[in-house]
């Protein structure tokens, strides 16, 4: 497990309360999740220090999905002090994801 995954629930609130945070919704069976894993640890990266980027494993974390009502993966929800603020639904292109992390971060 990276520094950027996360797979406790009992932290999920946590992490999402303060500033602006990424969520990674997906499973290791996944093959569009696999696809999309390369530009999601890009994100930790180039995010390190001004926003949370994390990754949870549906079949870990199932009662958080079910909560959020994610029904298809992978499936990327952008929170903004602990507030839904974005929602992607399937494989997302980098671009697509910097545009809306720097829209929330004001950059």
């Amino acid at each position: 497990m990276s520094e950027h995954e996360q797979s406790l629930p009992t932290d999920f609130d946590k992490i999402i309360e303060n500033g602006l945070c990424l969520v990674d919704f997906n499973a290791p069976w996944c093959g569009p999740c696999r696809s999309q894993d390369p530009i999601i640890n890009q994100l930790g990266q180039s995010y390190k220090g001004k926003a949370h980027v994390v990754k949870i494993n549906i079949d870990e974390n199932s009662k958080i999905a079910m909560k959020l009502g994610i029904q298809s993966i992978p499936t990327i929800i952008i929170f903004k002090n602990g507030k839904e603020v974005g929602r992607f639904v399937g494989l997302q292109t980098a671009e697509t994801l910097n545009r809306v992390m720097k829209d929330n971060l004001g950059e």
